[in-house]
């Protein structure tokens, strides 16, 4: 028995030990378990160096952990597991992480940097008032093409891709929102339509649209058109980017009729600790200087109107980046169906993949 209690209180001794002496280290450098901020983003979608100065500026150690899509991210914070202080949710998941009540309400009075973000990019139907959410990154879906490719199309048209010197040329995002927003936008509709007559309508245009398509794909669509294994490709602005800087032969178009404009917005999930530290992160991200590096970095779109000014002028004049006040007028946020109707979507769109096969 004396020998279990000797074994007991040795086991006891160094585990107390290994405690101290982690907490002793982690206070050597500055840091402590109140002193950190955790952030989940998407994966290589901040400047690591802006990490490394926002440490050195406020003292507060980052953990940067990633995800790959809003439905993975939500499912962890839902879990509420895991601490995690800032996220940058696309604005569809916004929609539904506050119904399901996954976000904290941001105080405005300490994000003073938000004065520099473009009106046109704030109080948009997925937050009201930017209650739980502040622009980050901020894009379209449009039409990637090989010039080379496609003889005298320039895709000003939806449409377009209904020519039948297309068939078997086009790459589609396996995305229900997307396709059939292209469908409905084609027709004049509006690409957040409920109305059953005008969703079948945009259904039977698309299968019209299947000799031309060779494959609905995903993530794999920005090789597959940089090495020109297809002349067109329906995808986000900020593919679309990596695509270009991979092949400079291809182009990129927003449609007259209008697409979607989507964005990616910093939020507090209901998991923060540090939610001090998190709305300095945010205003951090929101100095112009700050933005303008991150925004070079990532290669996308900036919603920081001052720091667009300190862009390079081939980035910040680039309409097809940055489009005109005519067309973002003409482009529309997803707005937030209900299941109901959401799956009805996919099932469409289900029906539109089936028929492809």
């Amino acid at each position: 028995m004396t020998q279990l209690v000797r074994m007991f209180v040795i086991v006891f001794v160094v585990s107390f030990g290994l405690i101290y002496l982690t907490s002793y280290l982690n206070d050597s450098e500055g840091y402590s378990g109140s002193n950190t901020l955790t952030i989940y983003n998407w994966g290589d979608y901040v400047d690591p160096e802006l990490l490394d100065r926002f440490e050195d500026e406020t003292g507060i150690k980052v953990i940067y952990q990633t995800f790959d899509s809003n439905e993975a991210m939500m499912t962890k914070i839902g879990q509420g597991g895991t601490t995690f202080d800032v996220s940058i949710p696309s604005e569809y998941a916004i929609s539904k992480m506050k119904e399901d009540g996954l976000l904290l309400k941001l105080d405005h009075s300490k994000l003073p940097n938000l004065k520099y973000i473009d009106p046109r990019f704030m109080n948009l139907s997925f937050d009201p008032d930017n209650a739980y959410s502040i622009p980050y990154f901020w894009g379209t879906v449009g039409i990637v093409f090989n010039p080379e490719l496609v003889g005298d199309l320039t895709f000003s048209s939806w449409n377009d891709l209904w020519d039948k010197s297309l068939r078997n040329q086009i790459l589609l995002l396996d995305g229900a929102r997307e396709v059939m927003g292209m469908g409905l936008n084609s027709l004049g509709y509006s690409l957040n339509d409920t109305e059953e007559a005008h969703l079948q309508e945009a259904k039977a245009k698309l299968l019209q649209m299947t000799p031309n398509v060779k494959a609905i794909v995903g993530d794999e669509i920005k090789m597959l058109l940089a090495n020109e294994e297809a002349a067109v490709g329906l995808v986000w602005s900020g593919d679309a980017s990596e695509i270009m800087d991979e092949n400079d032969k291809l182009d990129y178009i927003v449609p007259e009729e209008g697409s979607n404009l989507w964005f990616d917005n910093m939020v507090i999930p209901k998991t923060a600790k540090n939610i001090e530290g998190a709305h300095q992160f945010i205003n951090f991200m929101l100095d112009p200087e700050v933005a303008a590096q991150n925004a070079e970095y990532v290669g996308y779109s900036t919603p920081n109107e001052a720091a667009l000014a300190l862009l390079p002028e081939e980035i910040a004049s680039d309409e097809r980046f940055y489009p005109d006040e005519e067309l973002t007028e003409r482009l529309e946020v997803y707005d937030n169906l209900g299941k109901r109707m959401l799956a009805h979507y996919n099932e469409l769109f289900l029906e539109f993949k089936m028929h492809k096969k």
